[in-house]
Order: C-alpha cells, then sequence, then structure tokens
C-alpha cells in the first residue's frame, strides 16, 4: 500500500472508532479481516497512524475545526508527526485510494491553526473531568506530563537474569541497537522506527529462549522496589499474565517461594508459557469459576511475608501506550476500579503476617487510586497496618526523578521517562 493510501485507511478507522465508539484493537482487526490485501507491514502503519491520531484526537479536532477521522488525521499528521503543509497536501492528493484533496479552509488550519487558546484538557488530550485529578498529582508540571502522556512511548525489554546477563542479551540484541534501560537495573531500550514501530521480537530467538520479556521500565522499577528477598513467601494477588512475577523470581534467583493467582482466571492464561519459557518458579493457584468458588489462598492467610497488589486500576499512566483508553475512560470506571481496589488490599492485608509488607502498585496517576486507596485500608484496618516510607536505594538516581506523595512515589513519562507507576509500601502491626 501507498502512504496515502494508508492515510485513507486510517481515516476509515478512526471514523468507525469516533462514530461507534468502538475499541481501537477492534475497530482494526476487523477492517484488516475486510481487506486481507494489506501486508502485516501495511497493517502496522495504519495502526501507527491510527494511535497516534488518538494520542492528539482532542488537539488536532480543535485546530482543524472538526472531530472526524480526516479531521483528527490531518491534525495529527502536523502536530503529532511534524509534517508541513505542503507535505500533508502531497499525501491528500486525490489519486486512486488517496484521500481526497486538502479544502483551502483545511490548507488555511494548518497555515494558520493553534492550540494557544485552547482549554487544557484540549491542549493536553485528556478527558476534562480528570483534569482536577492529574492537577492533584501533578501540580505545576500538569500540561508537561499530559504533553509526555500524548508521547508514543519507548520499547523496553527486561533481561531474565535466570538466563543472561543484562550484559549478555545486549551483547545478543546488539544488531537491534538495544542499550541499557536509564533506571531499571534489568532493562534494555530497543529503538523505534520513526513511525513509532520496533523490531519484531516476539520472534527474536532470545525472546524464545526465555532470555527477556517486553516490559516498560516502570514495570520494572515497581517490581525491583517491592523488595522480595529469597527465602521469602510472596503472594503476587493480582499477577495477570505474570508479568512483575517472573521479574520476582529472576531478581531473587529463584530464591523465594512465590505464589500468583487472579480473581479473573482468564487473566492468569497466559502465565503458564511465560513461565515455562523462562524457568520462573512461581506456584499459580487458579480460582475455579462459578458461584461457589473456593479461596485459594485461605490456607497462607496470616503467615505471608510479602505481597504484591499490581491492582486493576484505570490505566491512566499507560496512555502513551494506550491512547484509545482515555477517551474510553469514564466516571463510573473510576469509581468501579476504587471498589475493586479497596477489596484487593483488604484481602492482601489479611494474608500478612505481622510484620509482613504489603507492596500496593498501580499504573495510575489519580490519587483517587493511589494515595486515596492506601488510606482507606489504613482506615479500615483500625491500625493493624500502617503505610512505610518506600525504599528507593535499589535504584540509583530514582529518588531524584519521583514524585513523592503522601503515602508512596509517583513515576511519570515527564519526571522519570516510563509510564505512570505508582509504589506504596505498608505494614502489618497486628
Amino acid at each position: 500500500m501507498t502512504p496515502s493510501a494508508r492515510i485513507s485507511a486510517a481515516i476509515e478507522i478512526l471514523d468507525d472508532i469516533l462514530t461507534r465508539r468502538r475499541p481501537a484493537a477492534d475497530a482494526l482487526k476487523d477492517w484488516g479481516l475486510a481487506h486481507r490485501f494489506a501486508g502485516s507491514g501495511d497493517r502496522a502503519a495504519i495502526a501507527s497512524l491510527v494511535y497516534d491520531g488518538l494520542r492528539r484526537r482532542a488537539s488536532a479536532a480543535f485546530v482543524m475545526g472538526a472531530e472526524t477521522g480526516r479531521a483528527v488525521t490531518i491534525g495529527m499528521l502536523r502536530l503529532q508527526r511534524g509534517l508541513a503543509e505542503p507535505t500533508i497536501a502531497s499525501l491528500f492528493d486525490g489519486a486512486r485510494f488517496a484521500p481526497e484533496p486538502l479544502t483551502e479552509d483545511e490548507r488555511a488550519r494548518l497555515k494558520e491553526g493553534s492550540l494557544a487558546d485552547a482549554p487544557p484538557e484540549v491542549a493536553g488530550d485528556a478527558p476534562a473531568f480528570v483534569l482536577p485529578s492529574l492537577r492533584a498529582t501533578f501540580g505545576d508540571d500538569l500540561m508537561e506530563e499530559l504533553k509526555a502522556l500524548g508521547r508514543r512511548a519507548p520499547l523496553d525489554i527486561r533481561v531474565n537474569a535466570l538466563k543472561r546477563t543484562r550484559e549478555a542479551a545486549a551483547a545478543a540484541l546488539a544488531d537491534l541497537g538495544a542499550e541499557p534501560t536509564p533506571l531499571s537495573p534489568l532493562g534494555l531500550r530497543v529503538p523505534m522506527g520513526e513511525d513509532g514501530r520496533g523490531p519484531a521480537l516476539h520472534v527474536d530467538p532470545l525472546f524464545l529462549e526465555g532470555g527477556f520479556e517486553i516490559q516498560d521500565e516502570g514495570s520494572q522499577l515497581a517490581s525491583v522496589l517491592a523488595g522480595v528477598k529469597a527465602g521469602e513467601t510472596v503472594v503476587d494477588l493480582c499477577a495477570g499474565g505474570g508479568g512483575k512475577a517472573l521479574a520476582l523470581a529472576s531478581l531473587t534467583g529463584n530464591g523465594a517461594r512465590l505464589i500468583a493467582t487472579d480473581a479473573d482466571p482468564r487473566r492468569l492464561a497466559p502465565i503458564h508459557e511465560r513461565l515455562r519459557r523462562s524457568g520462573a518458579a512461581v506456584e499459580v493457584r487458579t480460582p475455579r469459576t462459578g458461584k461457589a468458588r473456593a479461596d485459594v489462598l485461605v490456607d497462607l492467610d496470616g503467615t505471608v511475608d510479602r505481597v504484591l497488589v499490581d491492582a486493576p486500576c484505570t490505566g491512566t499512566g499507560t496512555w502513551r501506550r494506550n491512547p484509545d483508553a482515555k477517551w474510553r475512560l469514564r466516571p463510573g470506571s473510576l469509581a468501579n476500579r476504587t471498589a475493586e481496589q479497596a477489596e484487593v488490599l483488604d484481602r492482601a492485608a489479611k494474608l500478612l503476617r505481622p510484620g509482613g509488607t504489603l507492596v500496593y502498585v498501580t499504573c495510575s496517576v489519580l490519587p483517587e487510586e493511589n494515595d486515596a486507596a492506601v488510606d482507606g485500608l489504613l482506615a479500615r484496618s483500625s491500625g493493624a497496618v500502617a503505610s512505610v516510607a518506600t525504599d528507593l536505594s535499589a535504584v540509583p538516581g530514582l529518588s531524584e526523578k519521583v514524585r513523592r506523595t503522601g503515602r508512596g512515589v509517583q513515576m511519570s513519562p515527564a519526571l522519570t521517562g516510563t509510564d505512570g507507576f505508582y509504589v506504596a509500601t505498608m505494614t502489618r502491626i497486628s
């Protein structure tokens, strides 16, 4: 497909997303099924255009004066990809499979349009209803952080120390230009192309033999900050696909007893193949489905040294990777998430032995899901659980890069260069 034809496809998919309020992944999948002539490179390039359009959905629509697939794409090409009006016009030439030529109004807006008078939710491409919460987290850095959340995320991998050292993995991936991550002692960063696409790491021989996992540097750092030690009994209570459980096994050299579970057994499905590939020693406890499902952790109550709660959340800290999520976020979904967080924190507290440690992690930048969730547990525990400072000493240079909140630490794209991970630490007193 020509570059113009790819743009036409992106416009079509964005129109589908905007008019039907569909998840971007579903719209992209359906387009691909209906256009099987498009190769893998075409589909990847079109997806990159669509996600860049969603990153700049509000600001592009503001500059172009309409919220349509065409307007968002044109505005994105200028705001996100930095193309000048003549270059954009050459892509919109009306040739076969190309978009219709730019109108005079579109040309004028490309030349003269500005975000100088745009409200912050438009200039920062974020839902208006979360701005007060974001401002509470970021303060005067709000616009800088919103812009960082609108950029593409880097491609980070976590080296599996059970198989390779970071130096050996970097040497094996030298042809990809992999370099150590700025903060995480576990990570490598792989350069991406100008279109935002990276190499197909999932078919790399080192990946297939379990030498690394694809994982944002912020998630890697959260695993390090969990402070797990060899000899401990550790429960990963919201394990999902197992990313952090695998990281903990790597960090301890399989020296801790790791138990992974999740309230939704479907989320656990990928963990088994990942464990096989990585050599990580993790006990997976899958809850049974149905109304009468038993608690698979009841035998551990009051005995666990450390519980990691990588809680379900709105994912506001991952908008760089999933810009679709920001526009699908609703006030009701935030309320649902905070209720789930309270439930899982209460369950985690019951697992701890006296003196045990609870590490609470989210990929959110909203205080309602972070400090407020911790405050809620402390209040409900009536003094049985106390907040303690998260030890940052395991990651040199991190203490100067994070925001300290009332109860924990907040990573963010502009300050830390990572996704927006939050980490708080608590201990059971009695």
